[in-house]
């Protein structure tokens, strides 16, 4: 496997910017927040920029609002003030921003477009949620709306809206009805891709801002890649 594509202050793509919030297309090797492999963290990198770029002398102020698998890409937003911090949080948490996902999967689902809802158990050793159709134990309700927006040589385009937010969600109930993402190898693919990621991609985001009030709604271009390529 070759190296992953990692944000730093030099390449970062900024989607928006103002006072209050930061949207940054993510890239597939990136970390939303520290974890155990030690790696700089997305959060950090972001706040290396803003200190560059307004030439902060101090700590930079910089919020978590929400997260991406590291494999995914798309967008992320942060906040940049203790006051834009717990509303977005709860905007995210209140299910009050519109997120909609772009997969690339490697086989056509039974159905052009459909609800799909499944009570997911999560197994923290593997790090990986499995698809059930009834509830079992320690599992939480899932629901995705999806529809094929493109067919591609050897792939299918969904385009994704979630109803819930739930560990893993998307790749495993693509997985629980076969339609698994290019490059998954957790779910199911059957190779990866050269550079770690999968064709998962956090397309678009639209909230009401939650200083200024007003609607905000941000796209991410997919990564450079022959299949995203063909996507758009």
């Amino acid at each position: 496997m070759s190296t992953k594509t990692i944000s730093t202050p030099e390449n970062l793509q900024v989607l928006y910017e103002d006072n209050h919030l930061i949207a940054i297309n993510k890239r597939a090797g990136d970390i939303v927040q520290g974890d155990k492999t030690g790696d700089t963290p997305l959060s950090e990198v972001v706040k290396q920029y803003l200190k560059t770029k307004h030439n902060k002398p101090g700590n930079v102020y910089l919020g978590v609002a929400h997260r991406l698998d590291r494999p995914t890409t798309g967008i992320v937003v942060f906040a940049k003030t203790s006051k834009a911090l717990p509303r977005l949080n709860k905007l995210f948490a209140e299910k009050d921003a519109q997120k909609t996902y772009w997969a690339v999967v490697n086989k056509m689902p039974q159905k052009e477009s459909d609800t799909l809802t499944h009570w997911l158990k999560r197994n923290p050793k593997q790090n990986k949620s499995y698809g059930h159709k009834k509830e079992v134990p320690d599992s939480k309700k899932a629901i995705l709306d999806y529809k094929v927006i493109k067919q591609l040589n050897r792939y299918f385009l969904l385009e994704i809206d979630l109803k819930t937010g739930r560990h893993h969600q998307i790749r495993a109930q693509l997985a629980a009805i076969g339609s698994v993402i290019k490059g998954d190898l957790k779910y199911g693919a059957d190779r990866s891709n050269k550079d770690g990621s999968i064709h998962l991609h956090a397309r678009s985001l639209s909230f009401m801002h939650p200083v200024k009030k007003e609607l905000l709604q941000l796209i991410a271009p997919p990564p450079e890649d022959s299949v995203w390529n063909a996507c758009l």
